[in-house]
């Protein structure tokens, strides 16, 4: 089994390449640290200074797959080029070792190293001069220094700015991921609403309009299908009428029409009204005094959503209406005539439920629907303590 060391870094290779060739140049010119009359060194061939140098160069393709070995090796050929004639490059090179073992080493390499480095240079400069008593021994710390301190100090420097400068960029993207997922969250809430407001507009128009065409079709009497196409005809006006106003409002270049009149409950007796024409006994018992506009349009589009379903599904019978208003709340109930097993006048998605509930929970209040005691009842209670719109809870990102 063979062990496979990642490539080297380009860059780290053209170092190593470089430094080699520089230091082969420089023995060649004999420009060495040393003389040849230093005992330290009087053993060693002319050739001794090479070693170090091809060892330290050929740990540079290490400095950012193996850093810690890549200084480990290093080390070694350093002290090995003490005893020769020495190289400039072989220092040189060694200290981009320790400068590449703390940028890229480890994290506990890179507080380890500056530590480790810094004494050697204190005790390189105090131990030799206390020994020798003579104050230039401090030079030989100065030198240490130079060596190792300084790049593992400036590689701590860098390694630090390059982390900082990471972890921004990683706020920048959560920051950023953040508002694309609040973003998103906002559209889909404005889209549920828009989905309510013209369920809410439209559906009850369309539902009379399926009711009076089948009602015409089916009866062979041209007064009845005069009457009925008449009904047919208001409601098919009015939802393209409320549907015109819808698309104005979300075009941009809008601003040539009139925006529609947001529906209040003084307009309830005008909604019944309308539930007569198309055939339903609804009797409306109101009794409430001011409420907020969210509450106020909430409950209008609740009225108007369960008189849709009680011209779809309810069986022959009085449709009750009743709005009363008790401890800072503003209850709805509307009953109608419940026969299981009949078969809906007109066709329905079923959203008519889930938006009524929808627009009773974003206010903080509660709806029920459900047959109870033979009639299909509908009861919504919504608070009447100032809540917080749609728009601002989209605005918020918070879904409801």
């Amino acid at each position: 089994m063979t062990l496979a060391l990642p490539r080297p870094h380009r860059d780290d290779v053209r170092i190593a390449v470089g430094g080699l060739l520089g230091g082969v140049l420089l023995w060649l010119f004999g420009i060495h640290p040393r003389v040849p009359a230093d005992p330290l060194v009087q053993w060693a061939a002319p050739w001794a200074p090479l070693v170090p140098l091809a060892v330290t160069a050929a740990c540079e393709p290490l400095r950012r797959t193996r850093p810690r070995i890549g200084l480990l090796v290093g080390t070694l050929a350093l002290t090995l080029d003490t005893v020769t004639l020495g190289s400039v490059v072989t220092l040189v090179l060694y200290t981009d070792l320790i400068y590449a073992a703390v940028l890229y080493g480890t994290p506990s390499s890179a507080r380890r190293i500056p530590w480790i480095t810094g004494l050697l240079t204190v005790l390189g400069g105090v131990v030799p001069a206390a020994l020798w008593r003579d104050p230039q021994a401090l030079l030989i710390g100065v030198g240490v220094g130079v060596v190792a301190f300084a790049p593992a100090a400036t590689g701590w420097v860098v390694r630090n700015h390059r982390d900082a400068a990471e972890a921004a960029r990683l706020r920048a993207e959560q920051t950023a991921l953040l508002a694309e997922m609040d973003r998103a969250q906002a559209v889909t809430v404005e889209r549920a609403r828009m989905a309510r407001e013209l369920h809410d507009m439209v559906a009850n128009h369309l539902s009379a309009i399926a009711i009076h065409s089948t009602a015409a079709l089916s009866l062979d009497d041209p007064q009845t299908s005069r009457d009925a196409l008449s009904v047919i005809r208001e409601n098919s006006v009015a939802g393209l009428a409320e549907m015109r106003r819808l698309i104005g409002i979300l075009r941009e270049s809008s601003g040539d029409l009139e925006p529609a009149a947001t529906p209040t409950l003084d307009g309830l007796a005008t909604l019944v009204e309308g539930a007569r024409a198309n055939g339903l006994d609804v009797r409306l018992t109101a009794g409430h005094g001011r409420v907020p506009a969210p509450v106020e349009l909430a409950a209008y589009r609740i009225v108007q959503e369960s008189l849709t379903n009680a011209l779809k599904h309810a069986a022959p019978g009085p449709v009750r209406v009743a709005l009363r208003q008790a401890d800072g709340t503003l209850r709805i109930e509307v009953t109608s005539s419940y026969r299981p097993g009949d078969t809906p006048r007109a066709p329905g998605s079923g959203s008519g439920l889930t938006g009524m509930r929808e627009r009773a929970t974003l206010l903080g209040g509660g709806f029920a629907a459900g047959p109870e005691a033979g009639r299909w009842t509908v009861r919504a209670t919504l608070p009447l303590a100032e809540t917080e719109t749609e728009t601002e809870t989209a605005a918020r990102g918070d879904s409801p």
